[in-house]
């Protein structure tokens, strides 16, 4: 009977959880996201369930066609030579840019760090081309590789005379589909203007991340007998991971979805060596109607931009949970 009183007490003394109530300050908070949350519903992700219902159909005419062709638009990208051609060189083109932009960052970001003189001036230098667009940047570094003009007038002085992005030659090539597939060396000449843009991201990125390491830990490296490069190799690199990995993430997205710089700058090239699927997609689309294959493209586009975004999406959150 003792027994049956004291667990009656102790279920009477439980504290009750409160429930959460709805303020004011939610139903604000709530009122000023909706709409936010409504466009983007319907112009982002509404917009890609069109493309990709359009991707599944018949319409490849001015004349709507929405009848389901199932994976026929898929099936014939993937057998077609100019797609082959363009996902070898945003392959390509992928490596080159972001290794290229990682490194240019590093060792930049490290000068400037070094409490260089003039370190104000040569920030501004490298973080100037990000002002520029990709169309004004395409425009500029055609002119200044342009095979007449340009670098080539210099350099005929000694006898060289590249082609840059007019060249059609294959380097390293095996035959993959209906396509060689090696780096195309035109491409190099559009990493190099991309790099020229995006190495002031980079930059900035790993200068934040050198100021917030204490230097502390460089005096304590160097008492210990660590060279600067063992510094550099063992202390800061390791601190700098996250910062890496943000600017691959950036970077991968930026060259999986490249079109303004390519466009503006060579086209598809001849023999679709500069080509990728951002110039393919606009021209099948807006220029040839095929609608439902320009969908394919854009919803291929989107797939390979998830394969970079989204893990790192999932371990950003499990990270903060």
């Amino acid at each position: 009977m003792e027994q049956q009183v004291d667990m009656n007490k102790k279920v009477a003394t439980k504290p009750h959880k409160k429930k959460k109530r709805i303020t004011k300050d939610h139903l604000l908070a709530v009122s000023f996201l909706l709409p936010s949350f409504i466009l983007i519903l319907i112009f982002v992700y509404g917009f890609i369930g069109w493309t990709g219902w359009v991707s599944l159909s018949n319409w490849n005419t001015l004349v709507p066609d929405f009848s389901f062709a199932g994976l026929k638009n898929y099936i014939y990208l993937f057998g077609d030579y100019r797609f082959q051609a363009d996902l070898r060189n945003t392959v390509f083109f992928t490596i080159l840019f972001i290794g290229a932009v990682i490194v240019m960052g590093l060792l930049l970001s490290a000068l400037i760090d070094s409490k260089i003189k003039g370190e104000t001036f040569f920030r501004n230098v490298f973080l100037f081309p990000m002002a520029l667009s990709f169309v004004v940047t395409g425009v500029v570094w055609q002119w200044l590789l342009n095979p007449s003009t340009g670098f080539n007038q210099f350099l005929e002085v000694f006898g060289i005379q590249p082609k840059w992005y007019t060249d059609t030659n294959i380097l390293a090539g095996f035959e993959w589909g209906s396509i060689e597939f090696g780096l195309p060396v035109a491409i190099v000449a559009v990493v190099i203007a991309a790099v020229w843009q995006m190495t002031g991201f980079s930059l900035a990125m790993y200068l934040a991340g050198l100021r917030g390491i204490p230097e502390e830990l460089r005096e304590a490296a160097r008492i210990d007998g660590a060279s600067e490069f063992q510094i550099y190799r063992k202390v800061i690199l390791p601190m700098l991971t996250p910062i890496t990995v943000s600017v691959v993430i950036i970077m991968a997205h930026i060259s999986l979805k490249i079109f303004d710089l390519i466009y503006a700058m060579t086209g598809s090239g001849a023999n679709f060596v500069t080509d990728v699927p951002g110039v393919y997609m606009f021209e099948t689309t807006f220029r040839g109607n095929y609608y439902a294959n320009g969908s394919a493209i854009a919803i291929i586009m989107l797939l390979l931009v998830a394969v970079f975004i989204v893990p790192y999406l999932i371990t950003n959150r499990r990270g903060d949970s």
